[in-house]
């Protein structure tokens, strides 16, 4: 990743990111963001994810891996998903706003990670830096770097993200997997 965003940049994004969620709990139309009016590098194609939590508990985490938008509308999308589209969770309500705390990931790029076997895998794995992406077909998932805090046995990583993809939690040992790593900026409120 280029160099860090800027405590500026990093905060008009927290701010697109609390606006936008406020705006879709009470039913209103998104605030219009002036894309010239941003600093250029939220003007920039970037990928995020915003995550949310309550109490310290997750309430809600949709993003992308792909950068294919302004960073800025990306933040702004993935804010409003993660309050109302996150499968997990029902909507988030009016009342529950105030104990929302929102977290900013920006994505780099992710790279395909070879390996030989099982062992190798677990041993190319840096935990609490990279975000994984496994994928088996059709049947993708990823965990984010900060997962690393809550799962940090590389084996179970694997195990629960497999689970998360829809398969069994042994699919990583018993076949190769497309898997791919990316680092993220995480900055929060």
């Amino acid at each position: 990743m280029d160099t860090p965003l800027s405590p500026e940049e990093r905060a008009l994004l927290l701010t697109i990111a609390r606006d936008a969620i406020t705006a879709a709990v009470w039913g209103k139309p998104l605030p219009r963001l002036d894309l010239a009016s941003l600093p250029p590098r939220l003007r920039e194609k970037g990928a995020s994810f915003v995550t949310l939590t309550r109490r310290g508990a997750l309430r809600g985490c949709i993003g992308t891996l792909e950068a294919y938008q302004p960073l800025a509308l990306d933040v702004q999308e993935h804010a409003v998903a993660a309050a109302t589209q996150d499968y997990r969770f029902p909507p988030l309500r009016p009342e529950e706003l105030p104990e929302i705390e929102i977290e900013v990931s920006r994505l780099t790029p992710s790279v395909p990670l070879e390996y030989a076997s099982p062992e190798d895998l677990l041993r190319k794995l840096r935990p609490g830096v990279d975000g994984v992406v496994l994928s088996d077909g059709l049947r993708r998932a990823t965990f984010l770097p900060q997962v690393w805090e809550k799962l940090p046995d590389a084996a179970e990583f694997l195990s629960q993200l497999c689970l998360k993809m829809g398969a069994p939690p042994d699919l990583w040992r018993r076949k190769p997997l497309d898997v791919s790593v990316y680092q993220v900026e995480e900055f929060h409120e």
